[in-house]
């Protein structure tokens, strides 16, 4: 299997990073796509990708951080895409919800990465919240065709509108919330599965279905396998098509060989 998003580097995993990942192995997630959100974690991901011969990483700023920009970030960020392993800008887009930056100040950092997206040629990996028509006009002006709409929580007429973009879209627990997860169920039925990622967004959304349900409420990449069972019970697809799909869906999106696992 492979999890299409880690935020390794949280600091949850601090005391115990190295047995999370082995956790992930034996549980037979093969590879990791770890997230960046500013670009001191890039580095960070970028160091251990290095090390770690299943693990590859985005390159960029999350919304949440576009305010704390330096003043060469561009330039820091055209290098960063250049690194071995790095086959995404992002975590990028926009976050109206929360509002840790200004609006403005995040459609211009978001705008300079959908830029450097294109002329890499790598994917987007995009975050959105409570902001879908600006992001949506955004990337429809820029003209993006390649990327993921990560943690995608919305309903099927924005499922759409980003399938009509030719992007992906990334599964995580938040199917497994009976609580929350009612328009993405309805979305599910019409995805279609050459589009589907699996992704924990550990250690965010524990998934709600696990049994028995872990004792701490931090995700690990150790879960992927009951997002696959529960994606596969909702679509009428066996689980081992569940995930060598979204296996194949990842290498495509990141331009990696499907058999790149040593």
């Amino acid at each position: 299997m492979f999890d299409a998003g880690v935020n390794l580097f949280s600091h949850q995993f601090d005391a115990d990073r190295q047995a999370v990942i082995d956790r992930a192995t034996l549980a037979g997630v093969d590879a990791m796509l770890l997230i960046s959100s500013d670009l001191a974690e890039t580095r960070q991901n970028q160091a251990e990708c290095v090390r770690q011969a299943k693990m590859f990483c985005t390159a960029g700023v999350h919304p949440h951080l576009a305010i704390e920009v330096s003043d060469d970030w561009l330039q820091q960020l055209q290098y960063w895409l250049q690194q071995d392993k790095v086959v995404a800008v992002g975590e990028c887009g926009l976050d109206f919800n929360r509002d840790f930056s200004p609006r403005q100040t995040q459609i211009e950092v978001f705008c300079h990465q959908l830029e450097l997206a294109k002329n890499a040629d790598k994917a987007v990996y995009l975050h959105e919240r409570d902001a879908f028509d600006t992001q949506l006009a955004m990337l429809k002006n820029q003209k993006v065709q390649k990327g993921v709409a990560h943690c995608f929580t919305g309903n099927r007429q924005q499922m759409q509108a980003y399938l009509d973009l030719g992007l992906y879209i990334g599964i995580t627990g938040w199917l497994c919330d009976e609580r929350r997860h009612d328009q993405l169920l309805d979305a599910l039925k019409y995805l279609p599965l050459d589009r589907l990622l699996i992704e924990t967004d550990a250690p965010y959304l524990l998934p709600r279905t696990l049994q028995p349900k872990p004792k701490s409420r931090r995700n690990e990449p150790m879960y992927l396998p009951e997002i696959a069972r529960y994606a596969a019970q909702l679509t009428g697809q066996s689980i081992q098509s569940i995930r060598q799909l979204s296996w194949q869906n990842s290498c495509l999106l990141f331009n990696l060989p499907q058999d790149f696992m040593p």
